[in-house]
């Protein structure tokens, strides 16, 4: 039951962070192309400001549907296929 419970507000998660139309483009983003970092992905994304760029990244990956690497004072963005698959499989058709 409790594990349920647990299934039930990770999704809502998710969804929740899904539910902006930049994270979802954001997430399609790197489903294509694996470690980008911040300017990376703000360069590809073009109309996004900094700033608002960040807060997608931190709601995306709080969530758990992106994972981070930290290389210097760079951070690179994946997406954690494992939840992908669970909670938004259309991610990676």
């Amino acid at each position: 039951m409790l594990e349920e419970i647990a299934d039930v507000n990770q999704a809502v998660k998710v969804y929740k962070a899904l539910g902006e139309p930049t994270r979802i483009k954001i997430a399609l983003l790197l489903t294509e192309e694996k470690n980008l970092c911040c300017s990376d992905i703000g360069a590809k994304l073009e109309s996004v400001a900094g700033s608002t760029l960040s807060h997608h990244l931190k709601q995306l990956t709080e969530c758990g549907l992106l994972n981070l690497r930290k290389d210097g004072t760079y951070i690179y963005y994946s997406v954690n296929r494992e939840m992908a698959q669970k909670y938004a499989p259309y991610l990676l058709e």
